[in-house]
């Protein structure tokens, strides 16, 4: 017992540093791409604007360089690499707020901000002689812990140079009052940050969308195992005969056809045609209205379709893994030991073989583990699931960097947890494995 409680305490103390090696690699690769999310934005709102559409979160009135400034000051894509990286983990204090105001003909800037309860509040700044701000700080400056800081012309064509990546039109842009506020707002604060494409705070994302992903894949697992298991043990007593053959041709069909594929063929043929099942979701429409029988009615029916579908692989997987581990342990040299010492073929076989031959399917709790959040992204699309690997499939195709970070954590931490689950449970069933 003092070897597997060793065992866990050293894995989980070594589980933050593959978190962290994950994530930071991660981070790496998403800020190095071109054609970030600000890009992206952009782009939708000028095809927005052109017709007449509008964006969830962001209105769509026109394409500036000052909304620019405003997308990067809220998503902090203007700080350094290693800087935004320790800001993502809340190591780092990052603005949470900013406004800015040019100064005008009287050299006076105003900076208009909102208080708690929504009434507006003014700050008038000026310009001294050596370019530093002069203004009278209010109470709610030092209360909220307010900072200002002077952007010069030169600050400003040096900044529109490096966002189009070559020199600035000719001009000259006037100074500007920068007011903003700084807080850690990180992971260890319980925050993911919010989503560039959706403008929703990540977390609440993804606890919206996970028990989704685990309810097909958990069910999923449960019911492949249950099925594949004992089916897996009377193929390998009946090797060679009619029930052997005949299941084996049905799980080599179901081995041949993806997910995906079979979602389709039976959500055109029971669903569209025939009208057995209903067609997209995991509830219809008048829910709400149905009695609690009428519920469960509703979901199953629902469910059924893509469940098919989300079991079909890995029950013809997990039936031949567990039929040709029965075959290797039911002609071992222990077997034919155990017979001879008196005990009956029957009990040697429910005893010994069969303990013996579910450690593979131990060994692969792991990814099991591991689908039931990510699911399968094709399935969900196919049937319009709104789970979580359809979340992380969108993160990606946006370029939605908290999003894809906030998945990716999750991700990663599950496929620590099922391994760790999977080594420990092939150590109880095999007594040869020992912990040190």
């Amino acid at each position: 017992m003092c070897g597997v409680r060793g065992y866990i305490i050293r894995r989980l103390l070594l589980a933050p540093f593959t978190l962290f090696g994950v994530t930071l690699l991660v981070f790496c690769l998403t800020r190095l791409v071109p054609g970030g999310p600000v890009d992206r934005i952009l782009q939708e709102r000028a095809i927005g604007a052109l017709s007449g559409e509008k964006m969830t979160g962001i209105a769509t009135d026109s394409v500036s360089e000052r909304e620019r400034e405003k997308l990067e000051d809220l998503f902090n894509l203007n700080e350094p690499l290693w800087k935004a990286y320790l800001q993502w983990l809340g190591l780092q204090r990052s603005q949470v707020e900013t406004h800015r105001a040019e100064f005008g003909k009287t050299g006076a800037a105003t900076i208009t901000t909102a208080a708690a309860d929504g009434s507006p509040r003014l700050l008038e700044v000026r310009l001294r002689a050596d370019g530093s701000p002069l203004f009278v700080e209010p109470p709610w400056f030092r209360n909220e812990a307010w900072n200002l800081r002077i952007e010069t012309s030169a600050d400003r064509l040096r900044n529109r140079q490096r966002r189009a990546g070559s020199a600035p039109a000719e001009g000259e842009l006037p100074p500007r009052a920068v007011l903003y506020r700084k807080a850690y707002n990180g992971l260890f604060q319980g925050s993911l940050g919010r989503s560039y494409k959706y403008n929703e705070p990540v977390l609440e994302m993804i606890l919206h969308r996970l028990p989704v992903s685990l309810y097909f894949g958990l069910l999923g697992a449960l019911v492949a195992y249950i099925l594949s298991i004992p089916l897996g043990i009377c193929k390998a007593l009946h090797h060679g005969g009619v029930f052997d053959g005949a299941t084996s041709l049905l799980i080599f069909i179901g081995y041949a056809v993806p997910g995906f594929a079979l979602g389709a063929i039976l959500l055109i043929y029971l669903g569209a045609r025939l009208e057995y099942f209903p067609l997209y979701g995991l509830t219809g429409a008048d829910f709400d209205t149905l009695t609690a029988w009428g519920k469960i009615s509703d979901i199953a029916a629902h469910t059924a379709l893509p469940l098919a579908c989300y079991v079909v692989g890995a029950l013809a997987m997990t039936t031949m893994m567990m039929k040709n581990s029965m075959l290797e342990n039911l002609g071992a040299d222990y077997m034919r030991t155990a017979v001879a010492k008196g005990l009956s073929y029957h009990r040697a076989v429910w005893r010994h073989a069969v303990r013996n031959s579910l450690i593979p399917i131990a060994s692969g709790l792991g990814g099991v583990v591991c689908s039931v959040v990510g699911g399968s992204i094709l399935i969900e699309r196919v049937f319009d699931i709104r789970g979580f690997g359809m979340l992380s499939y969108q993160a990606l195709m946006d370029k939605d960097y908290s999003l894809i970070m906030g998945t990716l954590l999750v991700s990663s931490i599950v496929i620590v947890v099922g391994n760790l689950l999977s080594d420990i449970l092939v150590a109880f069933l095999d007594p040869r494995i020992t912990f040190r």
